[in-house]
């Protein structure tokens, strides 16, 4: 349950604040998942990836962990300029986001971007100097889409990032 547990309830979401004031405001529900990436031997002697629970297996360091945050707008009104936002479980470094206009944050949510365009302070070699360096994988601290597009009432879908577990 480590990786389901750290997932609950940690999104948050933002619709533009004109919209959030209205009585028939776009109301999105966004529910968010865990689930443990497997590679199994089918019967036909091939290797499958599937997807577990966590209740279903016992979590290990290297477990690959699949988050995902399915949306729907169920307000009468467009939602625009929305964004939802997922702080990284302790437990689990981040791998990848599912969307190419994901962005992340290395900072604790103050600065957002690509990563490769990221830079962290890190410690030099000698322990006692800060110096500057590209984030990695290992710094990222959240994960966050803004929406490029309004979601329509009635429109729904699904966001996706991978980690491993620590």
């Amino acid at each position: 349950a480590l990786a389901g547990a750290a997932c609950v309830g940690s999104l948050t979401a933002y619709a533009a604040p004109a919209q959030a004031q209205t009585a028939d405001a776009p109301r999105v529900t966004l529910i968010s998942d865990a689930l443990i990436e497997r590679t199994e031997i089918g019967a036909d002697g091939k290797e499958k990836s599937s997807l577990k629970k966590p209740a279903e297996v016992i979590i290990t360091p290297g477990d690959r962990v699949v988050f995902t945050l399915k949306y729907k707008n169920q307000g009468s009104l467009p939602a625009t300029a929305f964004r939802a936002t997922n702080p990284m479980p302790g437990p689990v470094q981040f791998v990848a986001a599912g969307e190419e206009w994901a962005e992340v944050s290395v900072d604790g949510g103050k600065n957002w971007g690509k990563l490769a365009n990221l830079t962290v302070m890190a410690k030099a070699a000698d322990g006692v100097a800060d110096i500057k360096r590209n984030a990695a994988v290992e710094d990222v601290t959240h994960v966050r889409w803004v929406f490029p597009n309004d979601i329509p009432p009635g429109g729904e879908g699904t966001l996706s990032y991978r980690g491993v577990v620590k």
